[in-house]
């Protein structure tokens, strides 16, 4: 011991060449995981090539008429609120984010992707289809492909990837989750048996899973009046 603090005590300067290293090593890690991310991007576009186009069998640019326009805002829309539908399918279903847990985990690149993707697609809907301009359109169309491409990409990457990434003991905590979810919105169960089951899920997910707030009051919507009041956060 002595001679390792020896050691420490003479060479402390090279805390400072040695920070820099490690810096660049994590800078390269991030790096390699954003391209990582990337070619499974565009691996997802070269599988199914009518997404970048926009739609199957229509071109990748704005008609230039108003009120071809139009149309095509209102097919972007129907699409738009498409993956829209399929993520509010996960957020407010508790069941469905305990089997797919990556799909709220903003520490998965691909999820961040998406949501990004969302937000923009969500501030570049047109509020009036008629009056669009065509640059517009053209912004709204790539915005929309790319969150469905996005959607797709961290779908199809939580579906493979499941829970793997929790340890053994985690995974036991996950489908006692599951189980206890099931009972909470069990319309055949008891008042105390949903409460309790309520409680005991929320329990179990503290630490490995965070819900959306929307999922916890859809949840709660259908156990309404079997829980009475909403715990906090994180129950004891």
């Amino acid at each position: 011991m002595n001679e390792i603090l020896s050691f420490a005590g003479d060479y402390w300067w090279l805390v400072f060449p040695l920070s820099g290293v490690f810096a660049v090593w994590g800078r390269k890690w991030s790096e390699a995981g954003e391209r990582r991310h990337q070619r499974k991007v565009e691996l997802y576009r070269l599988k199914h090539p009518s997404l970048a186009q926009g739609a199957p069998g229509r071109p990748d640019r704005a008609p230039e008429q108003p009120h071809g326009r139009e149309r095509d805002v209102q097919h972007l829309g129907r699409r738009h609120d498409e993956v829209d539908r399929r993520w509010l399918s996960y957020e407010l279903d508790a069941a469905k984010l305990i089997d797919y847990p990556t799909m709220t985990d903003v520490r998965e690149p691909l999820t961040v992707a998406f949501l990004r993707a969302k937000r923009e697609a969500d501030s570049l809907r047109p509020a009036d289809p008629a009056t669009v301009s065509a640059e517009d359109l053209s912004a709204y169309r790539s915005a929309v492909t790319s969150y469905d491409v996005a959607f797709q990409v961290a779908e199809t990457e939580a579906r493979r990837v499941r829970a793997s990434g929790f340890s053994a003991q985690e995974r036991q905590r996950l489908e006692r989750a599951r189980k206890f979810v099931t009972v909470a919105i069990d319309d055949a169960a008891t008042a105390a048996e949903r409460q309790t089951a309520y409680r005991r899920a929320r329990r179990e997910l503290d630490g490995l899973i965070v819900l959306p707030d929307a999922t916890i009051t859809s949840l709660e919507e259908k156990i309404a009046g079997a829980i009475g009041t909403r715990p906090e956060p994180s129950p004891s």
